[in-house]
């Protein structure tokens, strides 16, 4: 078998996430091969990356010569037929289960010795896997974009996975300089999973009049400790992309209320209002526009945290009770992956389990809704008076 340092890595998708991957293991000093099945997306890629580089060298971030040095270990590809040899292909092509297991189908049984991984968000590595010839070579390994800066990978064996995958994945991407979780096979994983809250749960707020969306980032900013309001993070991630997630959650999940998509959101995707990246979401970017101000309200801003950190709460809670991953990972997630200011089951033992049961208590008696149910584990150890880290 070869030595994880001196795997050779071909990534598939040339895009934004394809080419950060690309970029992260040749900084760890594996060769690597670029596909994309659009003709000079894999060159044009790779002089993005080596312009990137330069500027890191200019910033003194990395030493003089070294940036193209990292982008010379990166060579474009023409066809499929010339992975040949890799030892770990990554796939980062568009976010399609139709897709990706015609890509798996293909490339299975021409590197029938490599590992297969796909960097899917939210889609089953378990249904990608059984398009391979050994599917007990296939691996989820998601990264989160930047995939050059974010340090965030979920580890994410498929059914089928050898059971020494997952490990030897995770060390990898230690070497490579990653923070690598692992989590149970289900939809979102832990981030898109665990974070529906955030957006759904504010969305809702902003659809019942209780606030405004100014008021919303802003009790989440000052008051939560976010860096980003939800609002204007579904601006930065994209308002199709949030949507797409949450819809494909939402479907996975049989339609479980809690991940109903907002029609508000529907509303902007369908309008072409898809945020920062075509000048237009929540907010307008166009230039001159002013951003509309927050009346900082700091009693109404305390029960919208409340509101939306008790739904948070209750989806880690409900995820560390299905086993979709440990605390501890589950807590490092949030952190690592979405920048939260604290893992969420620490957060819930600062004020106490019991809290935020009578805080999802109060919201059920008020909406009668599914959506509002609380986590079997949280009412467990509110009965119980334990905490998930004493």
């Amino acid at each position: 078998m070869t030595e994880m340092s001196q795997y050779k890595v071909a990534v598939a998708g040339a895009g934004a996430m394809g080419s950060g991957i690309a970029q992260v293991a040749a900084t760890a000093g594996h060769k690597v091969m670029l596909y994309d099945v659009r003709p000079d997306m894999a060159d044009k890629a790779i002089k993005t990356i080596e312009a990137s580089l330069l500027k890191l060298e200019e910033k003194g971030k990395i030493a003089a010569g070294e940036g193209r040095k990292i982008a010379s270990r990166i060579n474009s590809i023409k066809a499929t037929e010339e992975f040949s040899g890799t030892d770990l292909f990554i796939e980062a092509i568009v976010e399609n289960i139709e897709a990706k297991v015609r890509l798996f189908s293909e490339i299975g049984p021409l590197i029938p010795e490599a590992i297969l991984a796909t960097n899917t968000s939210s889609l089953s590595i378990t249904q990608i896997a059984a398009s391979c010839p050994n599917p007990s070579k296939v691996i989820g390994l998601h990264f989160f974009n930047p995939a050059s800066i974010m340090p965030l990978v979920e580890v994410i064996p498929a059914a089928q996975s050898d059971r020494q995958l997952s490990t030897a994945m995770a060390e990898l991407m230690r070497y490579w300089g990653k923070t690598p979780v692992i989590a149970r096979d289900s939809p979102g994983f832990i981030v898109n999973r665990v974070a529906r809250p955030y957006y759904g749960e504010a969305l809702r707020i902003f659809e019942e009049g209780i606030s405004s969306i100014a008021d919303i980032d802003w009790a989440m900013k000052e008051i939560g400790g976010f860096k980003m309001g939800p609002f204007e993070l579904m601006d930065f991630i994209g308002n199709d992309v949030n949507y797409a997630v949450t819809a494909s959650v939402f479907q996975s999940f049989y339609y479980d209320p809690r991940y109903r998509p907002s029609l508000i959101q529907h509303q902007l995707v369908m309008a072409g209002w898809l945020g920062r990246k075509n000048g237009r979401g929540y907010y307008d970017y166009s230039e001159g526009a002013e951003k509309p101000r927050a009346a900082e309200n700091r009693d109404l801003g305390a029960v919208i945290v409340q509101r939306i950190l008790a739904m948070l709460i209750n989806e880690a809670a409900d995820a560390l009770n299905l086993g979709i991953a440990t605390k501890e990972d589950l807590d490092l997630a949030m952190t690592r992956g979405v920048n939260y200011p604290k893992g969420l089951l620490a957060w819930a033992d600062e004020q106490g389990v019991s809290h935020w049961v009578c805080v999802l208590d109060e919201l059920y008696d008020e909406y009668k809704e599914d959506r509002y149910r609380c986590s079997p584990l949280l009412r467990k150890m509110h009965r119980t008076g334990q905490s998930f880290y004493s």
